[in-house]
């Protein structure tokens, strides 16, 4: 995936562009006599008073957003009815700083609506909201309705409903079970003030102020705190964003397994960086379960270690190569060869046509040697300017470090940016006709986006073929919380075409030579369940070795308090069947506050 901030940095942008444009109108303007929230809400995602003037609704103010662009606040009504499908709480969106506080008794006239986080185009959920408004401040001081507990005894197993097919699958117009599927019972608390308490974090902190609990400290846990993403059918339907009202400085700085103790109460809100988000007015302690980062074990003589690693966008301005040399050399106990996942340009961003990397190449290099590591060697091929997608003027590529104390790296000249490797005969054996090469580099499949390294290395006489992958992002699908339900992932269609040019290759070389060993690692950006890695898989010519741990264990990412894989080695059937491999992911990114990267290397040790 593109890195969480650059993510995050985009969609504001665009959220600041289209949110005037990202509302979903179903009426003409009209009025309405005074109602109750409940009555805006309704029993559906979609007000039956949208595009209508309300007036003197009532409620008391639970919450107050002061910063950023959707200033306003929170109120709900402290005399429900006993419709468990209408909520009782509301958004007023001021625009500007609001003139009220907590406790506040109101009346509030104005324009329904429904806001689409994100823009209608993103397939994202709407927020009932009153715009427009006038408001009267009719008391102070008065008891904010309780919060509603959300527990594991109170959200459902079930997700979502499957959406309308006659709406494109939308659930919008469906009605709400709350006692049924987890993404109604949110729905059907929206704005109202809810609580959570003694919740696991299971997404550390990020530079945006946020972090994820569960609800359910049971649903597909690990050993280290995390939830699993297993399967497209067994979603976690526990996890919850939390963000603050308060001050950024009081914000915890959580890792995955941390505890946040006692009570964290606010607003249920929803937005596109996750859907449904307690926005905290009270938020519990932390308590750390001091989750330590994980090192892998040295290989022996015989093993060849191979790692992966997404290094996140390194160029030589960053401060962290002193980080990432102690990784590698403490941590991944200094592999034999390491493929690196988006390498800078010598400029990083600045977009003047630089497209070589040897300054951000060497300054990891000596990094390592002053952790103690080896001086390794490296290999790459330099992109056409702004071809292979991920920030402009970045050029990010794949590189290969080995250490030539260990293994040695078969040069065939010829590689460059737009040069096919292909795969000859010489003595019996599968060769690489360019060393470095990259695959198929004029197919479509490789439109704005990275296309894979191919070497060819040498351990103890015995010939390695490593594949180096990036594939693009999971940008543009549409997210879990989705208004569409099963939801789109468009982006699939470009790795399947990534993926079936890979198994060619790997199948061009095992044709020459049937027991060739092949590695196919890198940043695959999808899971060991999905049509990619099957793709990648296909007859047999690959496996996705992270399948030979626990279900439990195989996770390198963490994405809205989802540990997933993205990062994947597969391998040929002759490393496959030795039975002679050990693989680990190494967690030292994904769970932490502090990361230098969103992604966890993995490493595979075996014998050739």
């Amino acid at each position: 995936m593109p890195s969480k901030s650059s993510v995050r940095l985009a969609a504001l942008t665009v959220a600041a562009v289209c949110s005037a444009a990202s509302t979903v109108v179903l009426t003409s303007p009209a009025h309405a006599a005074a109602v109750s929230i409940h009555d805006i809400q309704g029993t559906t995602r979609i007000s039956p008073y949208a595009g209508q003037a309300v007036t003197d609704v009532a409620g008391i103010v639970t919450g107050v957003r002061t910063y950023g662009s959707s200033r306003g606040f929170w109120i709900q009504d402290p005399n429900p009815d006993a419709d468990p499908a209408t909520s009782e709480g509301v958004f007023v969106f001021t625009s500007s700083t609001p003139k009220v506080a907590v406790g506040d008794a109101v009346t509030v006239s104005g324009t329904i609506t429904e806001f689409v986080p994100g823009g209608a185009a993103s397939g994202n959920q709407a927020v009932t909201e009153i715009v427009r408004p006038t408001v009267t401040v009719v008391s102070s001081g008065n008891a904010v309705p309780a919060a509603t507990v959300v527990d594991a005894r109170s959200v459902p197993s079930a997700y979502a409903p499957a959406g309308d097919t006659a709406a494109s699958g939308s659930v919008n117009a469906l009605p709400l079970r709350p006692s049924k599927y987890a993404l109604d019972y949110y729905e059907s608390l929206e704005g109202m003030n809810v609580q959570v308490a003694d919740t696991r974090v299971v997404g550390a902190t990020d530079p945006f102020t946020e972090l994820w609990v569960t609800v359910k400290p049971r649903e597909n846990s690990n050993r280290r705190g995390g939830t699993v993403y297993g399967s497209y059918e067994s979603q976690n339907t526990g996890r919850l964003q939390i963000q603050s009202l308060g001050a950024t400085a009081d914000f915890p700085k959580a890792n995955v397994g941390d505890v946040l103790t006692g009570a964290t109460a606010g607003p249920l809100d929803y937005n596109q960086f996750g859907g449904y988000t307690l926005v905290a007015n009270r938020i519990g302690t932390l308590k750390s379960t001091g989750l330590a980062r994980e090192t892998t074990e040295k290989q022996k003589n015989g093993e060849l270690a191979v790692a992966t690693y997404n290094v996140e966008n390194l160029d030589p301005s960053d401060a962290s190569f002193a980080e990432h040399a102690a990784a590698i050399v403490n941590n991944l106990k200094s592999p034999d060869i390491v493929s690196l996942e988006e390498i800078q340009d010598n400029n990083g961003a600045k977009n003047d046509g630089t497209v070589a990397a040897d300054l951000t190449v060497t300054k990891l290099i000596d990094a390592i040697v002053a952790a103690g590591g080896p001086t390794y060697d490296w290999r790459s091929i330099d992109p056409a300017n702004n071809t292979d997608g991920g920030e402009p003027g970045g050029n990010i590529r794949q590189v290969f470090l080995f250490n030539p104390e260990r293994v040695s790296f078969t040069d065939r000249a010829g590689g460059d940016a737009t040069t096919a490797a292909g795969v000859t005969k010489e003595h019996g054996k599968a060769a690489l006709t360019v060393s470095p090469g990259r695959i198929d580099p004029a197919n479509t499949a490789w439109a704005s986006s990275r296309k894979p390294l191919a070497g060819e290395f040498s351990f103890r006489g015995r010939t390695v073929f490593v594949i180096a992958n990036h594939f693009n992002s999971k940008g543009g699908d549409q997210a879990l919380t989705s208004q569409y339900q099963p939801p789109a992932r468009s982006s699939e269609t470009q790795r399947a075409l990534q993926a079936t040019a890979v198994n060619a290759f790997v199948k061009d070389i095992l044709a020459a030579q049937k027991n060739a060993d092949v590695i196919t690692l890198g940043d695959i950006n999808d899971f060991e369940f999905s049509g990619t890695t099957e793709i990648l898989e296909s007859d047999g010519a690959l496996w996705s070795a992270i399948k030979s741990l626990p279900k439990s264990e195989r996770y390198s990412y963490v994405y809205q308090g989802n540990a997933q894989v993205l990062d994947q080695i597969l391998v040929s059937p002759s490393i496959r069947r030795s039975c002679d491999f050990e693989y680990d992911s190494v967690h030292i990114n994904a769970e932490f506050n502090d990361q230098i990267s969103d992604h966890d290397p993995q490493v595979l040790r075996f014998k050739p």
